[in-house]
């Protein structure tokens, strides 16, 4: 396989994390990073692993972020919001994921597509179809090989994100503060997305201790990516 602009025939490999706030997936994504790049006995340098997120992950995707948790774009609606989202998705996609899996990195990003689906579309009421094709003209053929959809009860992922913010200082950003039922929806709409595309997605309980959730996700990956792990064995 050899790497192109667009993504499609590319060596490396792309695995997204998803779920509604507070799931831990900047945790679990560090975790597995250093898993994957540990390889089988330990060593560092057995794998190049890119770690990321989005929106962001670019200069330019990280000042659209900044705008956008702070509740800028707001006032113009969720179809505002999910064309800042599919700006810096665009330039994301083109500074960092296209290059690094055309290298034959493995990228870990911290969201991808699946979040526009639920927090602009389910959530917040931009038709699917509308979504559907800013994807395609987005993302092409540069999607995930594996998602991890990271699940547990809003009301634990937000206590969780309640806690995150005042260990830092910080209030919450433009969707930590929605309601309650906008959480509901989100998870509802993951759910959704997992069972419709099961051989991409797989479901991870993360009501459990870090080191429980990350034991469960480093199953998946063999199970989903078994080359991933014989990868890092042979490189060790």
């Amino acid at each position: 396989m050899t790497g192109d602009p667009t993504g499609a025939g590319r060596p490396g490999c792309f695995i997204t994390f998803e779920g509604g706030e507070g799931a831990g997936k900047s945790t679990q994504i560090a975790r597995l990073a250093a898993s994957l790049r540990a390889g089988a006995d330990g060593r560092a340098g057995a794998r190049e692993v890119v770690t990321t997120r989005e929106p962001g992950g670019s200069p330019r995707a990280e000042r659209i972020r900044s705008a956008v948790l702070s509740g800028v774009a707001k006032p113009y609606g969720p179809f505002a919001e999910a064309l800042l989202f599919a700006a810096a998705r665009l330039d994301h996609l083109a500074t960092l994921i296209r290059p690094s899996l055309a290298r034959g990195a493995v990228v870990l990003c911290d969201r991808f597509g699946d979040s526009t689906r639920a927090y602009q579309g389910a959530a917040g009421g931009v038709e699917p179809g509308t979504l559907s094709a800013l994807e395609r003209v987005v993302v092409g053929p540069t999607r995930p090989d594996l998602t991890l959809i990271l699940d547990l009860p809003p009301e634990i992922g937000l206590a969780r994100a309640r806690q995150r913010d005042r260990a830092a200082a910080r209030g919450p950003d433009r969707f930590e503060a929605e309601a309650l039922g906008f959480h509901q929806r989100l998870r509802a709409a993951f759910l959704a997305i997992a069972a419709a595309e099961p051989a991409r997605c797989a479901v991870i309980d993360a009501q459990g201790s870090p080191d429980t959730v990350a034991a469960a996700i480093r199953e998946a990956v063999a199970a989903r990516l078994p080359h991933l792990v014989r990868g890092a064995a042979d490189a060790a």
